[in-house]
């Protein structure tokens, strides 16, 4: 979970994510959107990737980066869950109901 964090530390890397939150992008287009070299959006790119944010697949000559909404959302869910009571009451009962199925 801290990688994802740290990872959402950046205010350029959230941006990236906000732009991904609407479309499927090239790391080229997503450089069209900042003043920034492609290598450094290449270097936010792989670190939101590392952090399970984002995925990346290849398409013919181009690499296609799609915002991953379940990781995101089950990173912050597994956070509150962490440190808010009535989340950590949800999560003990999930997990009891993924333990009996899997029975």
């Amino acid at each position: 979970m801290s990688v994802v964090f740290q990872a959402l530390s950046s205010r350029n890397r959230r941006r990236i994510l906000a732009y991904l939150s609407d479309a499927t992008l090239t790391a080229g287009e997503i450089a069209d959107q900042f003043e920034m070299s492609k290598p450094a959006i290449s270097k936010h790119l792989s670190i939101l990737e590392n952090a399970g944010l984002v995925v990346r697949e290849k398409k013919g000559l181009n690499v296609l980066y799609t915002l991953n909404e379940q990781h995101l959302l089950g990173s912050l869910s597994d956070f509150l869950a962490d440190f808010c009571p009535e989340g950590r009451v949800l999560k003990i009962e999930g997990a009891k109901r993924v333990k009996v199925q899997g029975d």
